[in-house]
C-alpha cells in the first residue's frame, strides 16, 4: 500500500499548515518532530518516521534529546542534513530550558535557580559531566566551568582543577553540578563521597560549598534540600 503524501492530505491534518493556523502548542511531539525532518522515506511520511522515532525512544524527551547525530542517520530518510537540523533543535531547547525567558538568574537564591543556570549544559546528554558553579559573597553568579567528563556512569573529578578555576573568579561560594544519564534520582554513596571531599577542600580556602546540584533527565535534586550536605 501506497502512502499517502502529506501534500495531499487535508490541511488541518499537514503539521506545517496546523502549526500555522493554530500554534505550535496544539501538534503532537511527533508532529513537532516532522517538521524538523520535512519529509519522510519511500515507505512512511515525515509523521509516521516522526512517531516511530519517538516510539523509539520509549516516547520520552529525555531519551529522544540523547539521541546522536549518527543514530539519528540510521533511520532511512534521515542524512546528515536533517539529523544536523535536530540537533541543532534540541540544543536551542536545552538552553532556553535554563530559564524563563531566557534569562540566567543573576543571583542565586535556591536550588531552581542553579539549575536554570546549569540545565543548559546537562539536561538531554548521554555521558556524564562535572560543572562548578562561581559565586560571590552575597551569591551573584559570577560563571560556570565544566571541570570533568566522563562516561555513562562516573566522571574524573581533579580537585585542584576545580578550585583553581573558582579562585580565579575570586568566588566566595560554589555549587557543584553533574548529571545522571540514566535519568536516575538516586544520590549515589560515590555523589555522597565526592560531595564530602569538595566541601571539605573548599572549608580550607574560606569557600562555602552552597549546594551540589544533580540533573537527572528533565529533574534535579538538590543536596542542600534533601539536608545531605
Amino acid at each position: 500500500m501506497n502512502k499517502l503524501p502529506i501534500t495531499n492530505w487535508a490541511e488541518e491534518d499537514r503539521p506545517r499548515e496546523k502549526l500555522f493556523i493554530n500554534g505550535a502548542a496544539y501538534l503532537t511531539t511527533a508532529e513537532l518532530i516532522a517538521i524538523l525532518l520535512g519529509s519522510g522515506n519511500a515507505k512512511e511520511s515525515a509523521v509516521d518516521l516522526a512517531k516511530r522515532i519517538f516510539k523509539d525512544c520509549n516516547n520520552d524527551l529525555s531519551i529522544l534529546f540523547k539521541t546522536s547525530i549518527n543514530d539519528f542517520k540510521k533511520y532511512k530518510g534521515i542524512g546528515e542534513a536533517k539529523a544536523i537540523t535536530i540537533s541543532a533543535a534540541f540544543e536551542l531547547a536545552r538552553r532556553y530550558n535554563a530559564s524563563t525567558e531566557g534569562k540566567i538568574p543573576e543571583v542565586v537564591k535556591t536550588s531552581y535557580d542553579a539549575y536554570r543556570i546549569i540545565a543548559p549544559d546537562l539536561v538531554g546528554i548521554a555521558h556524564e559531566e562535572f560543572w562548578v558553579l562561581s559565586l560571590s559573597n552575597a551569591n551573584v553568579y559570577i560563571a560556570k566551568h565544566k571541570i570533568g567528563q566522563g562516561g555513562i556512569t562516573n566522571t574524573n573529578v581533579d580537585l585542584r582543577i576545580l578550585f583553581k578555576k573558582v579562585m580565579n573568579d575570586n568566588a566566595s561560594s560554589i555549587i557543584i553540578c553533574h548529571n545522571h544519564p540514566s535519568g536516575s534520582e538516586l544520590i549515589s554513596n560515590s555523589d555522597k563521597n565526592l560531595t564530602i571531599r569538595i566541601k571539605k577542600a573548599a572549608e580550607t580556602l574560606d569557600i562555602n560549598l552552597f549546594d551540589h546540584i544533580v540533573v537527572a533527565g528533565n529533574k534535579f535534586i538538590s543536596f542542600a534540600n534533601e539536608n545531605i550536605l
